[in-house]
């Protein structure tokens, strides 16, 4: 064990501890969710669901990782980061004007098609993305100083949040889809509101942060997680879509998903921690303490993958009818397939990080566009849609790792103007 912890970066067990209340906090909000609703509402929870973890953690996402590498930067250089933090919310401010703002443009089709006509559900969805916006601001900041405990008490709130209004509301017979949407919106809100102490700490001034700077690297990382979120979550909505009759499918694969993605909640306090420690060994031109950490990780997450996958094919399908009161239709070989995609995407997640740590943005955007691609041939492909979506799934995460692993690897990289940026100008400065 005590091997394992060396070979991730610092601070991964911090946030771990922090992601698994979050982690457990998904299972009891759905596992209520599905108890306490009929087959449709649930499946409209669901569809909720996949589109807050595809659209909105494809939009902030990126937010995070782009703020954590350039105060991780600003670090290593002796500059100060609350230009950063600034720069970064109006950003943030106005990217989530601009979804809201077409969410109420299409307010109608979108109830109509995803929500059985209720047009509260795209209020809560809104809410749910005002949270995402807040929540992976604050916590690139955090990620960025190294301040791990702060991150995981973010997260541990939110999900203890999560946890206790799922279950107060299991307890008291509410039967309302709405209710269980709006969880997504006021858990993340409340933690960013009881964690900024920790993100405003001693932040020290320093050269601005440029919009530009930061919008030619953002630019990139949100398509490359916009088509991640895509591969992963896409499935329930094209169930949805492709085969709208079906609705015991829909709310049966968003089950089997959640089980079998059990490792990627693990993996996500790995991936707080990574793009940092990657930035700075790249920052202070130490490739071999790069090559070493992506290497490492690799190893971890692949174990952890098997770990995860094995017993999800093994007890996947008594899980679901135990923890979610629901008859299973994806089977073993179902649950073979997601685990398989699971693994490929962790390993495809710990490459793109160590692409981006070299200032090749296009490249990791390349890499996810590919993936994504082969996901749809597949999904707009023959045969049975349950199938489709599984192996989509699989085949379009492992084949992003053959496009990346080449531009992690390489033996030089490009200088990164935005990490040169804060040094020269502090120099500036002190001149």
């Amino acid at each position: 064990m005590k091997r394992l912890l060396q070979a991730v970066p610092a601070g991964t067990l911090i946030v771990g501890c922090g992601l698994a209340v979050l982690g457990a906090a998904s299972y009891v909000h759905l596992a209520v969710a599905s108890r306490a609703l009929n087959p449709v509402d649930y499946s409209a929870v669901g569809v909720l669901w996949a589109l807050v973890f595809s659209i909105g953690i494809g939009l902030f996402l990126p937010v995070e990782q782009e703020v954590s590498r350039l105060v991780a930067a600003r670090s290593v250089a002796g500059v100060g980061v609350a230009p950063v933090l600034r720069t970064a919310g109006l950003l943030a401010g106005g990217l989530l004007a601009l979804l809201l703002a077409a969410l109420g443009l299409a307010a109608g089709p979108l109830a109509g098609r995803l929500f059985e006509g209720d047009r509260s559900m795209v209020i809560a969805l809104c809410g749910a993305f005002a949270g995402l916006a807040a929540g992976y601001l604050t916590r690139g900041v955090l990620s960025g100083l190294g301040r791990f405990g702060w991150y995981g008490t973010q997260l541990a709130i939110d999900g203890g949040l999560r946890i206790t209004l799922a279950a107060g509301m299991g307890l008291a017979g509410v039967r309302s889809p709405l209710a269980y949407a709006l969880i997504l919106a006021i858990a993340p809100l409340v933690s960013v509101v009881l964690t900024l102490p920790g993100v405003l700490r001693d932040l020290q001034p320093g050269p601005p942060a440029a919009l530009r700077m930061l919008c030619q690297g953002l630019s990139l990382l949100v398509a490359s997680n916009l088509l991640m979120q895509v591969i992963v979550n896409i499935g329930v909505i094209n169930v949805k879509l492709l085969s709208p009759g079906d609705k015991a499918f829909a709310g049966s694969l968003l089950n089997a998903l959640v089980l079998a993605r059990v490792p990627l909640f693990v993996f996500a306090s790995l991936q707080a921690s990574l793009l940092p420690a990657l930035t700075r060994a790249i920052a202070s031109g130490d490739i071999p303490t790069f090559r070493r950490l992506f290497v490492r990780s690799i190893g971890v997450v692949s174990l952890l993958g098997l770990a995860g996958g094995i017993p999800a094919v093994a007890l996947g399908p008594w899980l679901v009818k135990l923890l979610f009161g629901q008859t299973d239709v994806l089977g073993r070989a179902g649950f073979a397939w997601l685990a398989a995609g699971t693994l490929a995407y962790m390993v495809a997640s710990v490459v793109g990080p160590a692409v981006v740590a070299r200032g090749r943005h296009a490249a990791q955007t390349l890499g996810w566009l590919v993936g994504t691609a082969v996901l749809v041939a597949i999904t707009l492909g023959p045969g049975d849609i349950r199938l489709r979506v599984e192996l989509a799934f699989a085949i379009g995460s492992f084949a992003v790792i053959p496009v990346l692993v080449p531009f992690a690897w390489s033996r030089s990289a490009p200088a990164v103007a935005a990490e040169r940026e804060p040094a020269a100008a502090g120099a500036r400065d002190a001149d």
